[in-house]
């Protein structure tokens, strides 16, 4: 969650990128079988091609991953996306090669690595923390719906990562990417950079190539802001297109997981491995008929072809570089056959401030309620335990205070009449007065803003730097959007995000794939130092 408006457990040998019986892949960069730089920008096709043409196994693969954590993650760089590896990644991948080498080679995700947030459950060897030390040995007795989906599929979860602690619900001011338990992320384009959050670890081991893709949580801005910061795609679907049951909560209403990848493709395949009916999450049942298992058709080249598109000229105007970028990707998408229109948001009340007071509520219901399904091992056990406990740790208030946490157990709970009221005002406004009303007006097909400004420096003592940002809307209305990389602003990616109405992802795809492929705005980080 990020307000826009606002242990690792092995130590790995060194590197060896394959075992005697690995194949030296095709497309190896240097021509040297120990450069884990061949795996960098592979997307999902290519990589199973690779693995039915014989050229690697998934064992190959998932260890080039865990190699690059170790030299790129915990050595080299530091990125410090990653808070804990599978201990177990290597075995898992084993045994699916066994099941392949048998002839049931099956799922979208066969032996694809992926890395999850660490406020999404696994039943495993990693905890699920939120970055939080008070969670630093809480293991979950369950998967959560999204790890069990991706297990389905045949992925492989090499790893958590980092977050801003509590998905950023935690403190007015923090700095993204920061975690009592993983410290500070780090942009891999320029290292004082920040990732922006709270799905930081995700964005930046996407990005760096630790992974194939990640799964990322957003309550406002999550999962847009740090692909936007980090070069990449971030889907933030529709609340209810993916089930929440086993992440740690924010807000009933607006939280979501999504897929965080290199390409808009990549991320297709990710999100409908995630649809379903989940009787644990009561708001997937208005997905039902909505919801596709494979959102891989919807990807066409020539996408933007009759499209009615409108530009949020709201959302500009906080950066002239930016604003640069966003008149370059306008005139590309008429040049592709799309109609774009200047829009205007009508008159509506304060709706980011209703939210704030909605989350403050759901915040303190849902996460009471996930210390005692869970019941895990922890010396906390409501909200109010926290609290207390983070007081008298070494670590969590050293920078930053925890006055969200303290409000929130203040509140009342869901039958709270300012609850109650706050909920009508935001989710009014954003809806029927909002993105239904202006894309009914205008005929719409999608809207387009800039997603935000390239990052900042990360700043441990007066925190986040933001400039301007359009996840709002989409967020607190629940909507889906879609960013994909706009260009560069000297040595930092910006992102264009197109969202619209509730489970419209296949039109949005159609019109972010289009997009991608025209441009190809995407580039490898090179971990620069600032001058």
């Amino acid at each position: 969650m990020k307000l826009v408006f606002t242990r690792f457990s092995v130590v790995l040998p060194t590197l060896i990128l394959c075992l005697v019986t690995c194949k030296a892949p095709v497309n190896n960069k240097s021509g040297k079988p120990d450069d884990t730089r061949w795996i960098e920008e592979l997307t999902i096709a290519q990589l199973q091609k690779g693995y039915k043409d014989g050229k690697y196994t998934v064992k190959d693969v998932v260890k080039v991953y865990l190699d690059r954590i170790n030299e790129i993650d915990k050595n080299g760089p530091k990125l410090n996306s990653v808070i804990e590896v599978n201990p177990d990644a290597l075995s898992i991948a084993e045994e699916i090669d066994k099941e392949i080498a048998k002839g049931k080679s099956a799922g979208p995700l066969l032996g694809v690595p992926v890395i999850l947030k660490d406020n999404i459950d696994t039943h495993d060897k990693m905890p699920a923390t939120a970055g939080a030390t008070a969670l630093r040995n809480s293991f979950p007795k369950t998967d959560s719906y999204v790890a069990r989906k991706l297990r389905e599929a045949g992925a492989v979860i090499i790893a958590k990562s980092n977050l801003s602690e509590w998905a950023n619900f935690r403190a007015k001011m923090s700095s993204s990417g920061w975690s009592g338990i993983g410290g500070q992320t780090k942009n891999p384009y320029v290292l004082d950079r920040n990732p922006c959050g709270s799905s930081s670890g995700s964005g930046v081991a996407v990005s760096a190539n630790l992974c194939m893709f990640a799964i990322g949580t957003e309550t406002n801005g999550s999962i847009v802001c740090p692909s936007n910061n980090n070069g990449i795609v971030g889907i933030k679907p529709t609340v209810g297109l993916i089930s929440r049951s086993g992440i740690i909560p924010i807000s009933f209403t607006q939280d979501t997981p999504g897929p965080m990848a290199r390409t808009v493709e990549d991320a297709a395949i990710a999100l409908g491995a995630l649809t379903g009916i989940d009787s644990s999450d009561s708001k997937t049942i208005a997905s039902q008929g909505k919801s596709y298992t494979d959102y891989t058709k919807y990807l066409r080249k020539d996408g933007l072809k009759g499209k009615r598109i409108g530009l949020l000229k709201k959302s500009m105007g906080f950066s002239d570089s930016v604003d640069t970028l966003m008149t370059k990707a306008v005139a590309f998408l008429k040049s592709n056959g799309a109609d774009v229109v200047n829009i205007e948001l009508p008159k509506l009340p304060n709706y980011e401030d209703a939210s704030s007071t909605v989350m403050l509520y759901e915040f303190k219901d849902g996460l009471n309620k996930y210390f005692k399904k869970t019941g895990v091992d922890s010396p906390v056990k409501n909200i109010k335990d926290l609290i207390e406990f983070n007081k008298s740790d070494s670590v969590e208030l050293r920078y930053f205070d925890q006055s969200l946490l303290e409000q929130a157990d203040k509140k009342g709970d869901l039958n709270s009449d300012e609850y109650k009221t706050a909920l009508a005002v935001m989710t009014k406004a954003t809806r029927e007065d909002g993105i239904d009303k202006v894309m009914n007006t205008y005929k719409l097909d999608a809207i387009i803003a800039p997603t935000g400004s390239p990052a900042w420096k990360t700043d441990l003592i007066l925190g986040d730097h933001f400039v301007g940002g359009s996840s709002s809307l989409a967020a607190i209305s629940g909507y889906p959007a879609i960013t994909v990389p706009m260009g560069f602003i000297d040595d930092l990616p910006v992102g264009i995000t197109f969202f619209g109405k509730a489970w419209n992802e296949p039109v949005l795809l159609e019109i972010a794939y289009s997009y991608e492929q025209g441009t190809k705005h995407r580039k490898i980080p090179n971990y620069k130092i600032s001058d």
